[in-house]
């Protein structure tokens, strides 16, 4: 079973519109056949996990001891880790493919890990090579929008596209993240 590790926010409350979407998007995962993995607390994660159990599907959390609490109740593994560098690798070592939803510096620094890991090969070295790499727009467009300015550095060529901009996929809706890792798995 191949497995989605899914980065997110901690905060959105139960009936939010973020915390519905990516309740919808664990089930739609779940359907797909795939197990999801996430940092195992509140928020997205707890929501992603609650979709995917409720669809029956297998979920996992990267814990971590420096938060003491314990995993939401939607993870079936919980994996504990002893440091946020080490929660952190491991969430990127359990993924087949990753999905980047709306966050704070905590997403970000998944986000940035797992991208930069893929731009320089380290990835490969460390898990088998590149992954899917989905980010959900409009959220993290501006974000994807201030390092395609990296080209302009270049030389001042305005048409130079960084190769770190091929790794990413913006996604629209939880439907469009689920058809790209068919595709891409």
């Amino acid at each position: 079973m191949k497995t989605v590790t899914v980065f997110g926010s901690a905060l959105p409350m139960e009936g939010s519109k973020a915390y519905v979407e990516a309740r919808h998007l664990g089930r739609l995962l779940a359907e797909a056949g795939y197990a999801v993995c996430n940092g195992g607390y509140g928020g997205l994660m707890e929501a992603s996990a609650r979709g995917a159990r409720e669809a029956g599907g297998h979920t996992i959390g990267i814990t971590c001891v420096i938060w003491p609490r314990p995993a939401n109740p939607f993870i079936v593994d919980e994996v504990r880790t002893q440091n946020f560098p080490e929660r952190l690798m491991t969430l990127i070592e359990r993924g087949d493919a990753y999905l980047t939803l709306p966050g704070g510096t905590g997403t970000l620094a998944e986000l940035a890990l797992a991208w930069e890991m893929m731009n320089k090969g380290s990835l490969s070295k460390t898990v088998g090579g590149p992954k899917p790499l989905l980010v959900m727009a409009p959220y993290w467009q501006p974000v994807v929008d201030c390092l395609q300015q990296e080209g302009q550095l270049k030389n001042g060529d305005p048409n130079w596209i960084a190769p770190a901009m091929d790794i990413v996929t913006l996604i629209q809706t939880p439907e469009q993240a689920v058809e790209e890792l068919r595709k891409s798995l």
